[in-house]
């Protein structure tokens, strides 16, 4: 029964079993109030009408109600007697089961157990949750012992369906995680098995390319010795008949005829034809083996322009084209290796004066200073008849030669344009070729000078 209260706690006096139901059933009306879980109210009283009907019969036993803020939101229940026989170990081990903390705190005059529970939310209760915590507390009611057994037997038949319940929602949810882990053992496998297909073929492919990167290797090297071999095969013959037709020629004018003579030059240009092309295979053999050597050095392009402007406009005389060059005192000297910047040079002003017909043929030089190293930039342009915009990108495939009229009388190889990008490349620069058909023809040669080579030794070149 309720005995007296403080504004903000409610005492019990146990003296009876109806007492102890009387406990229960305004325990588990309290917690419904504050908001707490059926189950949680149902642990609540279970565990003080456990501890009450273990303690009854205690000389003063007494029940004490109150909310407690902190250290963290919870309902506290004491209950004390007079000093007598401590509780049962089995009984207060039970009631532990049921509620957050239990504690039992034997003292002098009175011994005490301390029942504390959580509240659901975290928040301290307010002053309305302490009335109607209170008010819960203290309604009588007037329930006859077996109607109080009644309820006791549904609040536990209630919580045992809910405890089957989440037993059963537990079984599903364990069916379900053993569905998915076979699932993603399954995927597990069937990936690892893709992946090790994956890498079979990627081993498979990478064999594969090796193998072919070692047969062009292969070939690379059979067409630079065939060259190479080829090049000194055919030089000895053709330098026979060059000086044999020249011989002839320089001979008494009176022992050949006029005819005699023309075929006799026609030997020697042929000859000389056939010499230059030797030579530029040659030329390329070694380019593409790496076997040229690089040799940096002062380069005055005042000397250099002018040389080569000589021997061009010897080599194509005319007056319907000219060939136009910088002036000399604006050439600088760089470094850079001479013998290879003269062969680019003359492989694009021979073929822009090749296929100009008439107009000009002009070399320019301008020296980049923006990068890391000065570049020394070549263009050379040309109003001749240009190149296709779809062939312009096969110009640099060796042998190829633009079709058409222009070639008529203009004999070729088609390895001068691949060489001198080649030699480009070799002396870290680039050559690339724009062009417009009918217009003319755009070539730019972008060299670095290698100032920073001026003091290295040049390498010794390798003895034939």
């Amino acid at each position: 029964m309720v005995n007296g209260s403080a504004p903000d706690r409610v005492v019990f006096v146990l003296s009876s079993s109806q007492d102890v139901f009387a406990l229960r059933r305004s325990a588990q009306r309290a917690a419904a109030e504050l908001g707490m879980e059926q189950q949680d109210q149902v642990r609540l009283a279970t565990a003080l009408s456990e501890l009450g009907r273990e303690l009854l019969g205690a000389a003063g036993l007494s029940v004490t109600f109150r909310l407690e803020g902190s250290p963290s939101p919870a309902v506290v229940v004491s209950l004390e007697w007079r000093a007598g026989n401590p509780p049962a170990a089995e009984s207060l081990k039970l009631s532990a089961r049921l509620v957050r903390e239990v504690r039992y705190e034997p003292g002098g005059e009175r011994d005490r157990i301390l029942v504390r529970h959580p509240l659901p939310r975290a928040v301290a209760p307010s002053d309305e949750d302490n009335d109607r915590f209170t008010r819960a507390l203290r309604e009588n009611l007037s329930t006859a012992e077996l109607d109080d057994l009644r309820a006791q037997t549904h609040d536990l038949v209630a919580a045992l369906e809910e405890t089957r319940a989440q037993r059963g929602e537990l079984l599903r949810l364990n069916e379900e995680l053993e569905e998915t882990n076979k699932g993603v053992l399954a995927l597990y496998s069937e990936l690892t098995q893709e992946l090790e297909t994956t890498n079979s073929g990627v081993l498979a492919l990478h064999t594969e390319l090796e193998e072919k990167s070692r047969q062009l290797r292969e070939v690379g090297e059979a067409k630079t010795r065939f060259w190479v071999n080829i090049s000194h095969e055919l030089r000895t013959p053709v330098n026979a008949v060059v000086a044999l037709s020249r011989l002839l020629l320089a001979s008494d004018p009176g022992r050949l005829s006029e005819e005699q003579k023309q075929q006799a030059k026609l030997i020697e240009e042929s000859g000389n034809m056939m010499l230059a092309l030797v030579g530029n295979l040659l030329d390329v053999a070694k380019a593409e083996s790496g076997q040229l050597d690089i040799n940096h050095g002062p380069t005055d392009l005042r000397l250099l322009v002018g040389q080569l402007s000589g021997a061009l406009r010897g080599a194509h005389p005319g007056d319907a084209v000219a060939l136009v060059t910088p002036e000399a005192a604006s050439l600088p000297v760089i470094t850079t290796d001479e013998t290879l910047l003269t062969r680019i040079l003359r492989n694009l002003l021979s073929n822009a004066l090749k296929f100009t017909a008439e107009g000009e043929v002009r070399l320019s030089v301008d020296v980049d200073r923006t990068g890391p190293e000065p570049v020394v930039l070549f263009t050379v342009t040309d109003t001749g008849i240009g190149i296709p915009q779809e062939e312009v990108s096969r110009v640099f495939e060796e042998f190829y030669q633009v079709r058409g009229e222009h070639q008529s009388g203009k004999p070729g190889t088609g390895l001068g344009l691949p060489y001198a990008r080649k030699l480009a490349e070799l002396l870290g620069g680039t050559l690339t070729i724009t062009s417009t058909h009918g217009v003319g023809t755009r070539a730019e040669a972008r060299i670095p000078d290698r100032a920073d080579a001026r003091q290295e030794p040049a390498p010794e070149r390798p003895s034939p």
